[in-house]
């Protein structure tokens, strides 16, 4: 069974802002709760091809896993796993909504295989409550005075 769990927030900050933060995946744990450590595996900054480690804690567990950057533009970035307990593709999406404001869109969608397979169902509800607060500590992180 396929999982697809797409989150949509408006924030407050031109797109070019919003994608030079999101899109940096060493800020990826300032925003994320459950990401734990990142280490770049190519040099930075973030392009087409690059490959970075996470660490993460989801459901209880520890998850290493590398993601590789596969599509890169001003306003879209897709990043799927190399490696890790799942196939796994991040997306995110931006639309300018004003001269100063931005629709941020997170999708994540995987394959998950075996005990995984099972818990889908599970992981779906948990990914979506992880994803609302993540979209929402994005935004005010974004829209703070001070970062």
């Amino acid at each position: 069974m396929g999982v697809e769990v797409t989150t949509k927030i408006d924030i407050a900050r031109p797109l070019p802002e919003v994608a030079a933060y999101a899109f940096d995946p060493t800020n990826a744990p300032q925003w994320y709760a459950n990401i734990k450590s990142v280490r770049w595996r190519t040099a930075p900054p973030v392009a087409e091809g690059s490959g970075m480690d996470f660490v993460a804690h989801f459901l209880g567990r520890e998850l290493a896993y590398t993601y590789r950057v596969v599509e890169m533009t001003h306003n879209r970035l897709v990043m799927r796993t190399a490696q890790g307990p799942f196939p796994m593709e991040t997306v995110y999406q931006l639309q300018a909504t004003g001269p100063a404001s931005t629709r941020f869109c997170l999708i994540n969608r995987g394959e998950p295989k075996g005990f995984a397979g099972v818990m889908a169902p599970v992981m779906v509800a948990a990914m979506k409550a992880a994803n609302r607060k993540d979209v929402a500590a994005l935004k005010r992180v974004l829209e703070s005075s001070i970062r």
